[in-house]
């Protein structure tokens, strides 16, 4: 059953988006995404290379491949009742293949706009060691329950 789509009004402080669960991420996931971006560097599928030559641990998960989890679990959660504005991240560890990985996130502010909400939310990356890989922070449009949809493209709010 898929879960109903959030309303600024049903929002609360503290509250976490349900968890997206990647993985176990394989060999064969980061080929496709080095080739889905065309980014050719070895540490991501050439593991002899990736061990032996950059001294890295194994195939490294692309940034860019968690760049776009962070943005698919915002969007999955909002659905067409909200709008991602605003995510900030730094890639603080790295992510290697085998793991298994979860977007999380918590709601740290709500502010009311006259046409919908934003809500703030602390964001991020962990393995299922529990390592930190990409912490962050988002800023999402919610639209309020007897409000009209959030308008494409999307308006940012004056102040």
């Amino acid at each position: 059953m898929k879960p109903e789509l959030p309303y600024f009004e049903d929002l609360a402080l503290g509250e976490s988006p349900p968890d997206l669960i990647v993985g176990p991420l394989t060999t064969a996931h980061l080929m496709r995404w080095s080739s889905s971006t065309e980014n050719w560097h070895k540490i991501h599928y050439d593991r002899p290379f990736s061990i032996e030559h950059d001294k890295l641990p194994d195939l490294l998960i692309h940034g860019s491949f968690k760049q776009q989890f962070l943005f698919r679990h915002l969007m999955g959660w909002l659905g067409a009742n909200g709008w991602v504005w605003k995510v900030n991240f730094q890639f603080r560890a790295m992510n290697k293949v085998g793991e298994t990985i979860r977007v999380w996130g918590r709601i740290t502010e709500l502010e009311r706009k006259a046409d919908y909400g934003l809500a703030h939310l602390e964001i991020g990356i962990e393995n299922e060691a529990g390592l930190q890989s990409t912490p962050g922070s988002a800023v999402v449009a919610v639209r309020y329950k007897d409000g009209p949809p959030i308008a494409y493209p999307f308006v940012p709010p004056v102040s």
